[in-house]
C-alpha cells in the first residue's frame, strides 16, 4: 500500500520568516488521517529566511534529524554543543530526558531542510547532538544510512539514535531504477528532495510523499534526476 501525499495538499504555515509545509499534523495544521506513520510523527518541509531561526525551546523523548538542503543551519543546545550544518549533511538529536536547543539561518540566503521526528525507543535517555558531512557522489543510485539506530548502522557511519528506525538518502539518474527491500513489521516514508520518480508504479512528484507498508520490495525509477529521502521505522 502506497498513500501519496501531493505537496500541495500538505499542511502549510507561513510566518514569514519560516515558510513551512507538513506532511503529519503539526502546530496548528491537525487532520486526523495524517497524525503519524508507524514511529514516524513529524517531516517538515521548512524554508527559513536568512539572518532567523527558531529560538530556544525545549524537547523530549523524540529522536529529531534534520536534512539540509540548501543553505545551512547553525544550532545551540543546552548542552554547550554548538554547530554548523551545511547543505548535503545531517544533524541529529536525541531530546531524551530533556534538551533546550536554537535553530538559526546565519547565512546570506534562506535555507531548506527537512526536520524527521522519529518516536524514541528509550524515554529519559540521556540526550544528545551529533552532525556529519555526507557527500552525495557516495549515495549514487543506493541508499546511504544517514541516522540510525537498527542494529549495524553504525559500523555504516550513520549517525546514532535511539530508535529501531533509520533515515536514508540517495540520487539517481533519469532513467535509473534502485530496488530497496521492506522487511515484514516495517514501514517507509519516501520525499523527492529534488526531481520525479515512480514506486512500484505510483508517481511521485518533487516534495511529495509517500507513505508505505505490506510492501517487500520497492522499485524506484528515476523519472528525472533525483535526491531522495526514506525513513523506514517500526510499523506499530
Amino acid at each position: 500500500m502506497i498513500d501519496v501525499r501531493p505537496f500541495e495538499t500538505l499542511g502549510a504555515a507561513n510566518h514569514g520568516w519560516l515558510n513551512a509545509r507538513h506532511h503529519f499534523s503539526f502546530a496548528s495544521y491537525r487532520d486526523p488521517k495524517r497524525m503519524e506513520w508507524g514511529k514516524l510523527r513529524v517531516w517538515n518541509d521548512d524554508e527559513i529566511a536568512a539572518g532567523t531561526g527558531f529560538d530556544p525551546h525545549p524537547h523530549r523523548d523524540m529522536e529529531i534529524v534534520t536534512y539540509v538542503r540548501k543553505g545551512a543551519i547553525t544550532h545551540k543546545d543546552s548542552l554547550g554543543n554548538e554547530g554548523r550544518t551545511a547543505a548535503g549533511d545531517v544533524q541529529i538529536m536525541s531530546a531524551g530526558s530533556g534538551i533546550v536547543h536554537a535553530e538559526y539561518n546565519l547565512e546570506a540566503e534562506s535555507t531548506t531542510l527537512f526536520q524527521i521526528w522519529i518516536q524514541t525507543d528509550q524515554p529519559g535517555a540521556k540526550p544528545r547532538w551529533g552532525a556529519k558531512a555526507f557527500p552525495k557522489d557516495k549515495r549514487e543510485a543506493g541508499f546511504e544510512v544517514l541516522a540510525g539506530g537498527r542494529p549495524g548502522d553504525e559500523d555504516l557511519g550513520a549517525l546514532p539514535i535511539y530508535a529501531n528506525a533509520a533515515v536514508m538518502a540517495t540520487t539517481l539518474k533519469a532513467g535509473q531504477t534502485l530496488r530497496q527491500p521492506l522487511a515484514a513489521g516495517r514501514a517507509a516514508y519516501l520525499v523527492p528532495a529534488t526531481g520525479a520518480v515512480t514506486v512500484n508504479g505510483v508517481a511521485l512528484a518533487t516534495r511529495d510523499g509517500a507513505g508505505i507498508r505490506d510492501e517487500t520490495m520497492l522499485e524506484i525509477i528515476a523519472q528525472q534526476d533525483a535526491e531522495l529521502v526514506l525513513v523506514e521505522v517500526a510499523a506499530e
